[in-house]
């Protein structure tokens, strides 16, 4: 009892700074929770959370676009007889064929496509008091003239000038008895290796067999710049190649593409 009588007032006063600190750190607390429930508040108030809207269902307006996009075609040709009445056609013999039945150069059918090659070939080497010379034929069955689609021979030696399809380069081995020689294409300044065994062979265009069944007709060989007459309509073959064979109406210049099927 002595003890509080004496220091009282000191015990009186650690209890009220203890309960200051407490106060204090209670107010800490109390700041950052206060802080936290008002930018809580002010979240909700300026970015509230709203439920997303549900995807729009454009169904509807997807498939007017498709419609849109896709042409709509009319056949005025084959169904129509408002305004294609029934009209029949002569041939060439006289017959009358409906032309329901189609005609023109879009139903002729390719028969055969055959291709058309360049060969360059060694042929034989001859020897004089010159030196060697060399023997090498030629074949170009896609030669616009047919004089010069048969085989022509000619005579070289390296250096000579190039004739009109090749320039001989350079000779491997003996040159009494070469192994092979080496040649420059004037077309395509390409040099190629030819030997006894072994001549050079190039696609360089085709042919096509064609007919035309309203006319019973058969087309066979026939090449670029060929004209050819059918349904009472002069054609030029523009191009064959290896897949097609594509016809020009001289009239007009329409071209018609006809596929080979084999």
């Amino acid at each position: 009892m002595d003890f509080l009588k004496k220091h009282y007032e000191k015990i009186l006063l650690g209890v009220m700074l203890v309960g200051l600190i407490g106060v204090l750190v209670f107010m800490l607390f109390f700041i950052a929770s206060d802080k936290s429930s008002m930018a809580e508040k002010r979240d909700s108030l300026t970015n509230p959370r709203v439920k997303p809207l549900a995807a729009l269902d454009t169904t509807l307006e997807d498939a007017v676009l498709a419609r849109v996009k896709a042409p709509y075609d009319l056949d005025f040709d084959t169904s129509n007889k408002l305004l294609n009445p029934m009209e029949w056609q002569k041939t060439a013999d006289g017959t009358l064929i409906l032309r329901e039945k189609k005609t023109g150069p879009q139903i002729a059918a390719v028969t055969a496509l055959t291709p058309l090659y360049l060969t360059i070939s060694f042929e034989s080497t001859v020897t004089n008091e010159l030196g060697a010379r060399y023997v090498i034929k030629v074949e170009r069955q896609a030669a616009a003239a047919p004089s010069k689609r048969q085989p022509l021979k000619h005579y070289v030696s390296v250096g000579d000038k190039p004739n009109d399809t090749f320039e001989l380069v350079s000779v491997k081995g003996p040159p009494e008895n070469p192994d092979a020689l080496v040649l420059k294409l004037v077309d395509s300044n390409e040099e190629v290796t030819i030997s006894k065994a072994a001549p050079y062979r190039h696609t360089e265009a085709y042919a096509a067999d064609f007919r035309y069944d309203p006319e019973k007709k058969v087309f066979r060989g026939r090449r670029a710049n060929d004209k050819v007459s059918f349904g009472g309509v002069d054609y030029t073959v523009v191009e064959v190649n290896s897949n097609e064979l594509i016809l020009m109406d001289q009239s007009n210049q329409k071209k018609t593409s006809l596929p080979f099927v084999p």
